[in-house]
């Protein structure tokens, strides 16, 4: 497989071995001392070692604060490295946490205040004024997109709940998109961050804003992850299955600029209140939600069947995504994964509170989430 280069807005070098571009790139640009921002899982693996062996002549340092779902105070921890190491630009190494911390470590270290009041819907929200380090970004996960979007999805530490960061200046200047950085990753972690992968697509399609731009590569991010997931769990060194899934994952995040839907609004809430994995909880909530929304657009859910190569139109659309998850291991249901009812009033509070649904394609209220959870129950 070549290394393509591409932009979308952002400059992307996408195949086999691009990683090993990125400390030629880096010098070429006159930086000297990157800090990698990973988590500490990647830290002691050797594929970072041999990452850092492909950055020679230059004064490397490693934040691996990184762990669960981002919080506020890694993100602190990870711009006081950034000052102490006296780094002049950052590398995002790793899954969606990873890198949404990395975006933002620049952030701390160059700008006043607390991390969160950065964030789109606080009070009193500061501005990005300065410019921020040069970033670039590799994703290890296929799963958030988070290389390729303007946003940084952060934790309060104390109710763990999560806040958004956008802003244009958040963007990657340039993504290493390196499918072999994810053949280690275990077969549970490659289905949930999959699925993660395919609700953005299904989501972003869905939704009703008007933006036919996303909506073509929604759909054409569904069938290439539809037609991968299964062979990148149960084949995990196939690397035409792991770049497909890598650019699904991309095409995903590109589209839901169109916004999404119902499904994140559970997900969030489930990751507020349990630190659920973010692409677990997308697939144990996916097929009830659908199941929920195909009323509202049943025109739409035939295109999804179609592009699935799903016999049966879009009404077979939902019993697909069950038999999906079944065949990459993800079974059960939010009790079988941690849910109690005594859950229930915070989720249905965090779910309702979430922007998400916003753009669901049947509108949503707090007696519809609870009714939601509860089917998934």
């Amino acid at each position: 497989m070549s290394i393509e280069k591409f932009s979308f807005p952002t400059p992307i070098h996408f195949g086999v071995g691009s990683r090993k571009l990125v400390g030629p790139h880096l010098k070429n640009l006159g930086f000297k001392r990157p800090l990698i921002v990973t988590d500490k899982a990647m830290a002691d693996l050797p594929l970072m070692a041999e990452f850092i062996s492909h950055l020679n002549g230059l004064e490397v340092s490693v934040y691996a604060g990184v762990h669960g779902n981002p919080t506020a105070s890694q993100v602190t921890a990870g711009g006081a490295a950034f000052k102490a190491h006296k780094a002049d630009c950052v590398i995002g190494l790793g899954g969606g946490a990873s890198l949404d911390v990395a975006k933002v470590v620049g952030l701390a270290a160059t700008h006043d205040g607390p991390i969160l009041e950065y964030a789109w819907d606080h009070p009193k929200v500061r501005s990005i004024s300065g410019t921020l380090p040069y970033f670039v970004a590799l994703p290890t996960t296929s799963g958030t997109g988070s290389e390729v979007g303007r946003s940084s999805v952060v934790s309060e530490d104390d109710t763990h709940q999560k806040r958004v960061i956008f802003h244009p200046k958040l963007l990657a200047q340039t993504v290493f998109a390196d499918p072999e950085l994810t053949v280690g990753l275990p077969g549970k972690i490659t289905a949930a961050t999959g699925m993660d992968a395919l609700t953005h697509n299904i989501e972003s399609y869905l939704s009703p804003a008007y933006h036919p731009l996303c909506d073509g590569i929604a759909l054409e991010g569904t069938r290439i992850g539809a037609a991968a997931l299964h062979t990148a769990v149960h084949e995990p060194s196939n690397l035409k299955a792991r770049s497909d899934m890598m650019m699904s994952s991309m095409m995903g995040a590109i589209a839901f600029q169109k916004d999404l839907g119902a499904v994140h609004s559970c997900a969030h809430a489930l990751g507020a209140v349990l630190d659920m994995h973010h692409g677990l909880a997308n697939a144990l909530m996916i097929d009830v939600v659908m199941a929920w929304n195909y009323e509202a657009v049943p025109e739409k859910f035939n295109e999804l069947a179609h592009v699935c190569n799903v016999k049966g139109g879009g009404s077979a659309f939902v019993a697909w995504l069950k038999e999906l998850k079944a065949s990459i291991g993800i079974t059960g249901n939010l009790s079988s994964h941690g849910v109690k009812p005594e859950h229930m009033a915070r989720l249905v509070q965090i779910a309702t509170a979430d922007i998400c649904h916003q753009t669901n394609p049947r509108p949503c209220t707090a007696a519809d989430f609870e009714k939601l959870f509860k089917a998934a129950m």
